[in-house]
């Protein structure tokens, strides 16, 4: 069921009522000095206010690029004379000190943050408007704006050991794998509480819908699909780009290189980010290009990597080049096409200033204060806007959040959910949140309480924590929302 966008208005027009007028110039940036092509960032003088609350209104006038500044930086700074003299020392002490800079946060420069993601799509959206009328049904709008800081995760390892598999689940899923007709059902079933890693590709292009259920037709519509994308390729990436275009390219050639993962440095790896982004966004131009969209292609990519290599092979040390150059085209074909199926339950989340995701935003404050009203009450005691740290966990469905191989097991239960995945990602946000609880209680301040909310340490998550996470999703959807009851099931 498609989202009313007038109801979503009515929802989400108190974000941006007091900001629509001044928030002109984009707040998450980042100053990349040596991009090829790229003019530096033009600076004007300004007086500068003593005031705390206009630190960053200085910020936005040193720079005029909306795509040149580091993701949230200048909300997570905060003077370390401040932490030393707080009346009550946050009890994550952690999570200030790893910011040692002497830049001020206000409440107003964090909530003008969330707001401005809001204002730069829309604007984005109506300028392609003005410049383009298209006669395709399909072209309804173009292009978007989305800037997020780099994965603070110092210790992101891409590690897919078996030690925790199943044997005897391997076992089910082969057998299932192998059926003439495979039966849809059964394979969600057994693949919401993880997938093994030697027949996870096969699953995921089965789950995404990217593959029939026939064994016997499996091969061909393979086949067919990849020459379909290389064609893809030949049409709109390799001729030369519609001035229209111009823009989209370049937010993906600036987004692509802020990757942490050694693996995402490799020049070979991210043209085919490049290409597998590009054209989604020309083939989905009510949305186009939403900075971040890179984090979605990474579990896909990751996934049907592994299937051209040894298991246990270290993958952050792979040169992707020495794979032959068939198999890299799979792999591309296969994480474009799967994206695509993916992305095409969850579109209202990316199109006219990304009212989904603001509309999904105010049901998750909704179900915290009905579910835990003393956090709800301390998050709103001390100014905090859900906006400001839960866009990211929708947008990014918590890629940023957490490192890439829970990343990679909470997909597995994404894509079983299938039809219901919109539905079910609220409610791992809540219980993602509602983890926090007690160290969120504990901070005694906005910053705090800022500081932490983007900066959640799970760099030593694993399996075991992402499965307690989504059976407390599953558990509040059942309970908030009528779930179907997939952990009483035998696998």
């Amino acid at each position: 069921m498609r989202l009313d966008i007038g109801k979503m208005g009515d929802h989400v027009q108190k974000y941006a009522s007091d900001n629509d007028m001044n928030l002109k110039n984009s707040f998450w940036k980042k100053n990349i000095r040596n991009l090829p092509g790229r003019a530096s960032p033009k600076k004007e003088s300004k007086s500068v206010s003593s005031s705390a609350s206009t630190s960053f209104d200085d910020f936005q006038e040193s720079v005029s690029d909306a795509w040149e500044i580091e993701a949230e930086d200048e909300i997570l700074r905060i003077s370390a004379r401040e932490c030393a003299n707080s009346a009550h020392p946050p009890a994550s002490s952690c999570y200030r000190n790893r910011f040692p800079y002497d830049v001020k946060i206000s409440k107003r420069v964090a909530h003008s943050a969330a707001v401005n993601v809001i204002n730069n799509h829309k604007a984005s959206i109506e300028e392609i408007h003005k410049s383009k009328n298209y006669s395709n049904s399909d072209l309804q709008g173009e292009s978007s704006s989305q800037t997020y800081k780099e994965s603070r995760h110092t210790e992101n390892r891409i590690n897919f050991s078996n030690s925790e598999v199943d044997t005897n689940k391997l076992t089910k899923f082969q057998v299932l794998l192998e059926s003439n007709l495979l039966q849809l059902e059964d394979l969600k079933k057994l693949s919401w509480s993880g997938v093994p890693v030697e027949v996870r590709p096969m699953t995921w292009r089965l789950l995404a819908g990217y593959l029939p259920t026939s064994s016997e037709r499996r091969q061909q519509a393979l086949d067919r699909k990849r020459i379909d994308y290389a064609n893809l390729v030949k049409q709109y990436y390799d001729t030369d780009k519609d001035e229209v275009y111009k823009d989209t390219y370049r937010q993906i050639h600036i987004d692509i290189p802020r990757m942490s993962t050694p693996l995402f440095q490799q020049t070979t790896v991210q043209e085919m980010f490049e290409r597998i982004l590009f054209i989604w966004a020309i083939r989905h131009p009510a949305s186009g290009y939403v900075q971040g969209m890179n984090d979605l292609v990474t579990p896909f990519y990751v996934v049907f990597l592994q299937e051209y290599l040894p298991i246990g092979t270290n993958i952050e040390k792979l040169d992707v080049s020495s794979i032959s150059k068939k198999n890299r085209d799979s792999l591309e074909a296969d994480s474009f096409w799967c994206l695509s199926k993916f992305l095409d339950g969850i579109q209202d989340n990316y199109i006219f200033a990304q009212l989904g995701i603001q509309y999904k935003v105010n049901q998750l404050k909704e179900l915290i204060q009905r579910i835990d009203g003393t956090l709800h009450g301390h998050l709103m005691k001390h100014g905090i806007d859900y906006l400001q740290f839960s866009f990211r966990w929708m947008n990014n469905l918590l890629t940023r959040e957490l490192p890439l191989r829970c990343s990679i097991r909470l997909w597995d239960t994404y894509l079983a959910e299938s039809d219901c995945f919109a539905t079910f990602q609220l409610y791992v946000c809540a219980a993602f949140l509602l983890h926090w609880r007690q160290e969120l209680l504990e901070e005694k301040d906005f910053q705090g309480l800022m500081i932490m909310l983007q900066n959640l340490q799970t760099q030593n998550w694993t399996d075991t924590d992402i499965s307690l996470l989504v059976a407390e999703a599953y558990r509040l959807k059942f309970t908030f929302a009528d779930a179907p009851n997939h952990l009483t099931t035998k696998r």
